[in-house]
């Protein structure tokens, strides 16, 4: 992202969003070391200020001007930053960052015409994204991961974009060479997101035994039946949508919206599946779902049951 004299950054992913402003103060600074940096809100602005912030300085700094809180900005703040894209100056550049909604769109729009680069700050909903930005962030410092190890981190603490970065951050710091599987599972493999997965993983391969070995050892640590339940209902609805389709993992993985990788991985799953089998998986899903989420006495009971139906159905007992 470089500087320009108008920057609209667009969407609710704050730490995408917190990420291009960090690059544009580090550029402006590297050129101009006593920037000056001006920040507001567009719903508490007054009237004046963004004419009052833009103009130049006494003693000829560097204007970086950043506003938030679009979604949710005043009149004012309208119609003056409209009337600035017209003439902008050039002593400053303003960053704006507009989280989403309909409030504003004629400003939108308006900085669009003008030319002005958009950052898109869009939440990664695909896992292939976050398996995307993984590796960014890895080839970023010049460092590998193993792509068994990117799935198995974005599986364990893919829920947050930040945390997500952060724990490749530390990953990259506390090692060397490329990053293995092995390394992520040691750091990260206790986390809820990674153990719900394991125990879905092993109950659809039909492993009954270790499955509920491991969704008793979870339980006991103090995992919530809850994300357990998500991440049985996850797997199962993968393999339903490919039981039946045919095609390269590549062409499949962009009708699906997957990942190929978790397409390659539903395929083999789908493999020990009949239609009966999956309904009777679907349906206990939904029982249990319901149970752990307060329409049951006993949500233990019914996760228990659950991945005990699944991993039969997929042994084929």
């Amino acid at each position: 992202m470089e500087p320009a004299p108008v920057v609209l950054l667009a969407g609710p992913e704050d730490y995408l969003a917190s990420r291009a402003r960090d690059r544009i103060r580090t550029l402006l600074r590297e050129k101009q070391p006593d920037t000056e940096l001006v920040q507001f809100d567009a719903a508490t602005y007054a009237s004046g200020e963004l004419t009052l912030q833009s103009s130049p300085s006494l003693f000829g700094e560097a204007k970086l001007i950043e506003a938030v809180n679009l979604a949710s900005m005043n009149e004012d703040f309208l119609t003056e930053t409209l009337a600035y894209l017209k003439d902008p100056s050039p002593d400053a550049v303003l960053v704006l960052h507009h989280s989403g909604g309909n409030r504003g769109k004629k400003l939108l729009d308006a900085v669009k015409a003008a030319g002005a680069p958009v950052v898109e700050c869009q939440p990664f909903k695909k896992d292939a994204e976050k398996l995307d930005f993984v590796t960014s962030e890895f080839r970023t410092a010049r460092r590998r991961i193993d792509p068994a190890a990117a799935r198995a981190l974005v599986n364990a603490v893919g829920s947050k974009l930040s945390e997500l970065a952060a724990a490749c951050q530390q990953l990259i710091s506390d090692s060397t060479g490329e990053v293995s599987e092995e390394l992520v599972e040691r750091y990260y493999g206790g986390r809820v997101e990674a153990t719900a997965f394991k125990v879905a993983d092993a109950a659809l391969a039909g492993r009954a035994a270790q499955a509920l070995s491991m969704l008793r050892h979870a339980l006991d640590t103090g995992v919530d039946p809850v994300p357990l339940v998500g991440a049985l209902a996850m797997k199962v609805r993968a393999v339903a949508r490919v039981a039946n389709l045919r095609g390269s993992s590549a062409s499949m993985a962009k009708e699906l919206g997957m990942a190929p990788w978790q397409v390659d991985q539903a395929r083999r799953d789908a493999q020990r599946w009949t239609s009966e089998s999956l309904i009777e998986a679907v349906q206990a899903l939904a029982e249990a779902d319901a149970q752990v989420k307060g329409a049951g006495r006993d949500p233990v009971y019914a996760v228990e049951r659950a991945v005990t139906v699944i991993a039969l159905a997929a042994s084929g007992r």
